[in-house]
This record gives C-alpha cells, structure tokens and sequence, in this order.
C-alpha cells in the first residue's frame, strides 16, 4: 500500500485537520487494515500494543448511532469508563475549548446562542458525521493510565497514515459518555473501557467544516529548559 499523494512528514503534520463531512466513497479493499498495520508502528511501553480497533458496520452501526443519538436528545448522561476533561475545568483550558468550538461554529455560521443548530452539529458525532468508516476504540479496562498513553500514538499514527492516503479524520471523544449505552447495544463485555470513535473516509473538500483549523501553543508557551 502506498500513499496517494507526496506528502512531506511535515506536511502531514501541518495539513492534517479534524474531518467532519466526508464524501459517500468507500475505501479500496483492504486499505483499512493497511492503514491499522502502520498505526501499530507506534511505540507502547514494554511492547503491550493497547487497545483495540472495532469496525462497525451495517445492523450494528445502525442500532449504535440510534441509541446514541436518543440518550442525547434525552439528556441521559453516565459516568465515564475514564476521566476526560480536567474537572473542574481551569479557565486557561476552557479558553481554548471555547476557541475551538468559535472556529467550527463560525465555519458553519451557527449563531452561539443557536442551540438547536448547535446540538443538530454535535449530534452528526454520534452518526460518525457519515462517514463511510466507523470505528470503536476501545481498551483492557485492566490497563494503567500510561497504556492510554500508548493507545493515543497509535490513534495518532492511523490519522497520519489516513492523511498521506488522501483520507480524513476526526477523533470522537463524544462517545466516551456513553460507555455503558455502547456495551449494552453491541452486547460488549465490561472488560473494556470506551474510549472514543474515529471517523475515517474521504473528506468532503466543498465542506465549510472541514476548512477550520484551530490553533496550536507555540513553543515557549510548552517548553523550556532547565540547566
């Protein structure tokens, strides 16, 4: 399998975004587990490789997303197989929240004080914003807080690897409110914690959505030097 386009590294870097409307195109066969087959690269402490890649599809897809989306027009809430967000959350932090939700919001000119458009975006998480793959990550609910570490290089690693294949992305953290929901519709053991969606396909390129890029710290906001 070979990239579909010649992308420097950090042109991947710098180009990748979170894609939130994709083009109803199937992938090649067998490109998805090629892609995961490269993800896998990633570094993990004592090679444990946590985590795992679930494809929904067909029936299953379909009784997910319409739970999903009836727990969050209802309000239902759940604790968290693992924390996400600080909490509280420190206004620092909740400054740059409130940015990026500005910089999507904006492209899509929903007014903030348009609540209906506003839950109408947020809910396109729960139907994978359409796109032609859905996947479920999930992880060994016996594994430390490093292993999650592990699991994000290698999340990381599929979008890179997606992105120099010509595909788009976007990390789902919205489905980790729901973690008893997902197990009980996809009859899941609870020997696995939810920890997020990631929706997969070729991006959409007339998508106001897929235009936003938010910002990033710059060096000497994260870094120093201790002598």
């Amino acid at each position: 399998m070979t990239p579909d386009q010649n992308f420097s590294f950090t042109d991947l870097l710098t180009q990748r975004n979170s894609t939130r409307r994709f083009l109803d195109r199937p992938l090649p066969e067998g490109m998805l587990a090629g892609l995961l087959a490269l993800a896998r690269r990633a570094p993990s402490g004592a090679n444990l490789q946590p985590g795992e890649f679930i494809a929904l599809e067909g029936d299953a897809r379909a009784r997910l997303s319409a739970a999903l989306v009836e727990a969050f027009r209802a309000g239902r809430q759940e604790p968290e197989d693992y924390s996400y967000f600080p909490q509280p959350m420190p206004q620092s932090l909740r400054r740059r929240q409130v940015a990026a939700a500005k910089e999507l919001y904006g492209a899509l000119q929903t007014g903030r004080d348009d609540r209906a458009g506003r839950d109408r975006q947020f809910e396109r998480n729960f139907n994978f914003f359409d796109a032609p793959v859905a996947l479920l990550v999930t992880i060994d609910a016996r594994m430390g807080s490093g292993c999650y570490m592990d699991l994000g290089m290698c999340m990381y690693g599929l979008m890179l690897a997606a992105a120099a294949h010509g595909l788009g992305s976007c990390a789902i953290g919205a489905l980790a409110s729901y973690p008893g929901l997902i197990r009980s519709t996809l009859e899941l053991g609870d020997e696995n914690y939810i920890v997020c969606g990631i929706a997969l396909g070729y991006a959409d390129p007339d998508a106001a959505e897929n235009t936003v890029r938010t910002e990033r710290l710059k060096p000497e906001e994260f870094f120093r030097t201790l002598r």
